[in-house]
C-alpha cells in the first residue's frame, strides 16, 4: 500500500470514529424505550418532613417540606426530628402495587432531599434513615425488591446543589444565599462547594447506584452553582456504574435526558420531556393541605402531557408512618381503573403526526402553559389548572389514532380534525365498550353519539380509530 492509499485510509478511519462517537453521544442523549413509552410515573417525597407534617414549634410551617429553610432551624435541632421518625407502617411491596395497579411503570423516591438526610443507609454521611432513627432500616433495600417484583423502575431523586446540611453548598437562587443554610454557616464566600462534590455527592451516588440493583433514572434537582465540569463528571460517574441510566436534565449545565416542567403543562408538542404534579398542593406530606386534585383531573392531566409527547410523574407524599393520605389511595385507585380500560392510547403512543389543535382545543389548553418556566420552583408552586372543560385530544400509536373526549358537555360532539377530507376512516372503537358506536364522518366534521356517564366514572372516553 502506498503512502497516498495509507493517508487515505486514515483519513478514512478517522471520519468513520468520528461518526461512531457522533452517533454514541446523540443514543445517550434519548431517553430509554422504557421512559418514553411508559409515560407515567409515581414520584415519592418521603422524609423527616414528613414526620412533622406540616407542623413546627407549634404553628403550622410555611414552604412545606423546605421548612427547615423558611423556619432557619440549625441542623442539630431539625436533626432531632429523626428521634421520633419509626415507620412501622412502610410496606414496599405494597406501595409498589399502588404504583403498579394505577398504570405507573416507574417510581422515584427522595434519596436525599434539600434537607441533607439521606433516606438510606449511607456510609458517606451518618445523618440517615438507618443510624438516626429508631426504625433503623434501610426502605430502598424493600422497595428495590419490591418494583422487581411489580415490572416497575425504581429512580432516585437527588437534591444536587442544596443541601442544609454540609457546611460548603452556597446557592444563587433566586439570589445569592437565596437557598443556603446561612444560620449555620453564614459565610458563603468560604464554602466550598468542589469539596461537597467529591466528598458527599459522588460517594452517595456511587452507593445509590451499586446498593439496590439497576437503577432507571437518578433525577437530580435544583443544580444552583453546579459547574459545567461538575455536571459532566458526575454524568460520566454514573453511566461508568449503570450505562442504561437515565439523568433529568437538572444535573444542569445543559447536560442530561429530558427536562423538567415542575408543577405546570405545556401549551404545545415537544420531545423528551416530563411533567411531575402534586395531588394536593405539598410534595411531602402536610396535615394541613386539603386542596386534591380529583380523579377525572388527574386523568385530564396525564393525557394532557402525553398527547404532547411527554410523561407524568405524579406525586405522593407518605406520612411519617410509612403509611399514604387516604385521599392519595384512592385517586390512584379511581386513575388505575381508567386505565385498566384505556391503558394501550396511554403507552407506548405518540404525538399524533397528523394532528392540528383546533381553535376550540387551543382555547381549551391551560392558559398557565404559555408562562410555564421549566426550571427550578420553590416549595408550594402549584400553577396547574383546575378548570374542567369539555374538549378532545389526541395520541398515535402505528395506524392507530386515539381519540380523548374529556369531560363532554353534551351528547354529541364534532372533530374538524376527522373530517372525511382528511382521511376515510376504516373502524372505530370506544375502549371498554362492546357495543357499536353511532358516528357519522362528514366533510367538515366526524360527528360521535357519546356515553352516558353512570355512577362514579371518570367522564374521559377513548376512541380508537383507524383509516381506510
Amino acid at each position: 500500500m502506498n503512502k497516498r492509499q495509507n493517508q487515505l485510509t486514515g483519513t478514512l478511519h478517522k471520519i468513520l470514529i468520528s461518526i461512531l462517537i457522533l452517533l454514541s453521544g446523540q443514543a445517550m442523549s434519548q431517553p430509554a424505550p422504557w421512559f418514553t413509552d411508559g409515560k407515567f410515573g409515581l414520584f415519592l417525597h418521603w422524609g423527616l418532613y414528613s414526620q412533622t407534617a406540616g407542623d413546627w414549634d407549634g404553628h403550622p410551617t410555611k414552604g412545606g417540606e423546605h421548612f427547615m429553610l423558611y423556619e432557619r432551624i440549625p441542623v442539630k435541632t431539625y436533626a432531632k426530628i429523626a428521634d421520633q421518625f419509626n415507620p412501622i407502617g412502610f410496606d414496599a411491596d405494597r406501595w409498589a402495587q399502588m404504583a403498579r395497579d394505577a398504570g405507573m411503570k416507574y417510581l422515584v423516591i427522595t434519596a436525599k432531599h434539600h434537607d441533607g438526610f439521606a433516606m438510606y443507609n449511607s456510609a458517606v454521611s451518618d445523618y440517615n434513615i438507618v443510624k438516626r432513627t429508631p426504625w433503623a432500616k434501610d426502605p430502598m433495600k424493600d422497595l428495590a425488591m419490591a418494583c422487581k417484583k411489580y415490572g416497575l423502575k425504581l429512580c432516585f431523586y437527588y437534591s444536587l446543589g442544596r443541601d442544609w446540611e454540609n457546611p460548603d453548598v452556597p446557592t444563587n437562587w433566586p439570589v445569592k444565599a437565596g437557598r443556603s443554610n446561612t444560620w449555620d454557616y453564614p459565610d458563603e464566600d468560604a464554602k466550598d462547594l468542589n469539596k461537597y462534590v467529591e466528598n458527599k455527592v459522588k460517594p452517595q451516588l456511587r452507593e445509590l447506584l451499586t446498593q439496590y440493583g439497576p437503577i432507571g433514572i437518578i433525577w437530580f434537582d435544583t443544580p444552583e452553582l453546579i459547574t459545567k465540569k461538575q455536571s459532566e463528571e458526575i454524568k460520566d460517574l454514573i453511566h461508568s456504574i449503570q450505562p442504561d441510566c437515565i439523568i433529568n436534565s437538572r444535573i444542569g449545565n445543559g447536560l442530561g435526558d429530558y427536562a423538567v416542567v415542575e408543577q405546570s403543562l405545556v401549551s404545545t408538542a415537544r420531545k423528551n420531556w416530563e411533567a411531575c404534579i402534586t395531588m394536593s398542593e405539598n410534595w411531602g406530606y402536610n396535615r394541613h393541605d386539603t386542596k386534591w386534585k380529583s380523579p377525572e383531573l388527574l386523568v385530564r392531566n396525564l393525557i394532557e402531557v402525553v398527547s404532547k409527547g411527554g410523561n407524568l410523574l405524579l406525586n405522593v407524599g407518605p406520612k411519617g408512618d410509612g403509611t399514604w393520605p387516604v385521599e392519595s389511595q384512592e385517586n390512584l385507585q379511581a386513575v388505575g381503573s381508567w386505565m385498566k380500560t384505556n391503558g394501550e392510547a396511554i403507552f407506548g403512543t405518540t404525538v399524533w403526526s397528523s394532528g392540528k389543535q383546533t381553535t376550540q382545543a387551543v382555547q381549551a389548553d391551560i392558559k398557565v402553559a404559555e408562562k410555564e418556566k421549566a426550571g427550578m420552583k420553590d416549595a408550594v408552586n402549584d400553577a396547574t389548572s383546575k378548570e374542567i372543560v369539555s374538549d378532545y385530544r389526541f395520541t398515535q400509536k402505528g395506524k392507530a389514532i386515539y381519540l380523548f373526549v374529556r369531560s363532554p358537555s353534551a351528547a354529541t360532539i364534532d372533530i374538524p380534525e376527522l373530517a372525511k377530507d382528511s382521511f376515510e376512516i376504516k373502524s372505530l372503537s370506544l375502549l371498554g365498550s362492546p357495543s357499536k358506536v353511532k358516528w357519522t364522518q362528514g366533510k367538515d366534521a366526524l360527528q360521535l353519539s357519546l356515553p352516558t356517564v353512570k355512577g362514579q366514572e371518570i367522564p374521559i372516553y377513548v376512541y380508537k380509530i383507524e383509516a381506510k
